[in-house]
């Protein structure tokens, strides 16, 4: 690996990560954002469980893409491909969480099931293909993105721990509050694009 390959791996990892947060920048992943980001320790799950499978389907959708696909010319179905791979890869994930991590499994709910639908998780995907990305490049703009998830709704999840002391005017509690908090960070995490 030359030194501007390198420099290139990293302003994307930096880029995905903090600069085109997916989740503050391009908003995708709304749901499980808002929806999960009630307490840290839960967050923190989703965060964790957000990396494994965005990392791993980069990996696989960029083999099959490169390996399959592309050879047989049948492009046009790389989105099923992808939705397949996320579901196979969530499937794991619930099972992993349903057996040796029950609590968090019980505090995610229903939005576990929902990575396979989460449209962030398919849009990284989608745009290491899009973007012509190596195998190795595809995972670490997978990973990057994935930890800019987990960084963004950590960071909400403490907000909103620490606003439940808080004295809010009646008509802002709840959600109201949280998405302007939301939209806060996101004019915040502006400030990164600064870096590069």
């Amino acid at each position: 690996m030359n030194g501007t390959y390198i420099g290139n791996i990293i302003v994307i990892a930096i880029g995905s990560s903090l600069i085109s947060n997916v989740v503050l920048s391009q908003f995708l992943g709304l749901c499980p954002f808002l929806g999960v980001s009630k307490k840290v320790k839960t967050a923190a799950g989703m965060g964790g469980a957000l990396i494994f499978v965005i990392t791993l389907s980069s990996l696989v959708a960029g083999l099959i893409y490169k390996f399959i696909l592309r050879p047989l010319n049948i492009e046009y179905l790389k989105t099923i491909v992808f939705i397949l791979i996320i579901a196979a890869l969530v499937q794991f994930v619930e099972f992993f969480l349903k057996k040796y991590m029950k609590p968090l499994y019980q505090a995610l709910g229903v939005y576990l099931p929902l990575i396979t639908t989460n449209c962030a998780v398919l849009g990284v995907a989608i745009n290491n293909v899009n973007l012509e990305y190596d195998i190795f490049t595809g995972v670490v703009n997978g990973f990057a993105t994935a930890a800019g998830f987990a960084i963004s709704i950590v960071i909400l999840a403490g907000l909103r721990e620490k606003m439940e002391y808080n004295n809010i005017p009646k008509y802002m509690k709840g959600m109201p509050i949280v998405l302007v908090t939301a939209g806060l960070m996101a004019i915040a995490f502006c400030g990164f694009s600064g870096l590069i």
